[in-house]
């Protein structure tokens, strides 16, 4: 299974349509989390009382004079919206996530609609029939026709994108131009060395917009933002200041994801055998003189990527513990120097015997591709033979 995402041609009335829709979806999940809080003394489980708030607002809340505007949406958003408050439940008993809590406008809007009927035909084209919104354009057309029955809508800065999954598999290609077990060691400075003497340099888009974007908030700082609790509206220039800043964080975040697509896409279809460590990133950006550079390369993404990716061309994804020192330790004669610090960008062994000097990069990539199995945390995937 995998998912398709397109962006949306929209004209003015429909990006109100789908701004409403968002609307009614953020409105129905405040609305049964708002209950649920208040039942919590119910002595039931989270689906019962999820199930039973359903209940309440279809057959009271909706029937409601000052609540008639729902009758006017799509009931899939609403039935979408509390199945999504059960899942958050759930992720939180489960330990997954935090509690849930109250949605608002800045933190995104976004909704999902379904056939109540069962599938969707999806024509390759540049047109989409979405169940109970209409037909509407797509910015880049589909190449084949599609058959699913979720489908999520979504804004980003000031676009609305479509998603849904597709119910098939793809297939690996059956050879890969390197069988051998490669390592893969993450930096700063050089984004990834490959074992095989590869490196990988990433672009660096907030650092390379940092100033730009510094500049045009400065100029701008002097907009009426807006204030609730005194009781001060957002002003119509100050409105299209966040728009023009949305715009240019999402440039920066379509960079840096494009990026990390084209580079784990080719690592899967080149290599057999991947092997990467398991790095500390919360750690990392908790270091406010790498924060910054950390987040900006998307380090995170980057191994959530291989994961998902390593089945689909049948790459075999070994992810090693945390605590092997595949920098510090002479791959020569496994002497360990503690002395190493991150600005040293050579190693040197300490040992007298052996006194092995290289690149420290490729020498943490040389590492992990010779690591032993009791050091490997966790696999995914399998080599086709």
């Amino acid at each position: 299974m995998f998912a398709i995402k397109r962006k949306l041609k929209l004209n003015k009335f429909e990006s109100s349509l789908m701004a409403q829709h968002a609307g009614f979806s953020r409105f129905v999940y405040n609305y049964g989390l708002n209950l649920f809080w208040q039942s919590i003394d119910v002595k039931a489980s989270d689906s019962k009382r999820i199930k039973e708030i359903k209940k309440c607002f279809t057959n009271i809340t909706k029937n409601r004079p000052e609540y008639q505007w729902t009758l006017n949406l799509s009931s899939t958003v609403y039935q979408s919206a509390f199945q999504n408050l059960k899942q958050a439940f759930i992720r939180w008993r489960q330990g997954i996530s935090k509690a849930p809590t109250f949605k608002t406008k800045k933190d995104g809007q976004s909704f999902t609609v379904y056939n109540c009927n069962g599938l969707s035909l999806v024509s390759a084209g540049k047109k989409i029939k979405l169940p109970a919104l209409g037909t509407f354009r797509l910015q880049e057309k589909l190449k084949e026709s599609y058959v699913s029955q979720t489908f999520t809508i979504s804004k980003q800065a000031d676009g609305w994108y479509v998603s849904f999954c597709v119910n098939a598999e793809r297939i690996p290609p059956i050879m890969h131009e390197v069988v051998e077990p490669v390592g893969i060691d993450l930096g700063i400075k050089t984004f990834a060395t490959i074992s095989d003497n590869t490196t990988l340099v990433a672009p660096k888009p907030y650092k390379e917009a940092l100033s730009k974007l510094g500049r045009f908030q400065y100029h701008n700082r002097n907009k009426q933002f807006g204030n609730r609790k005194k009781g001060i509206l957002t002003s119509n220039n100050a409105k299209k200041y966040f728009q023009k800043l949305a715009r240019r964080h999402q440039r920066i975040a379509n960079k840096r994801i494009d990026f990390l697509h084209k580079t784990t896409t080719k690592i899967c279809k080149k290599y057999a055998h991947v092997i990467i460590e398991d790095l500390n990133v919360l750690g990392m950006i908790a270091n406010s003189k790498l924060s910054r550079a950390v987040s900006d390369l998307g380090f995170y993404e980057f191994r959530r990527q291989l994961e998902y990716k390593a089945p689909t061309f049948g790459t075999k994804l070994d992810i090693v513990d945390r605590w092997y020192p595949s920098s510090k330790q002479c791959r020569i004669c496994k002497q360990k120097n503690d002395t190493l610090k991150l600005s040293d960008r050579v190693f040197v062994c300490i040992n007298p015997e052996c006194h092995h000097i290289e690149d420290r990069d490729l020498h943490a990539a040389l590492n992990l591709a010779q690591v032993s199995e009791e050091h490997i945390s966790s696999r995914v995937g399998t080599i086709r033979k």
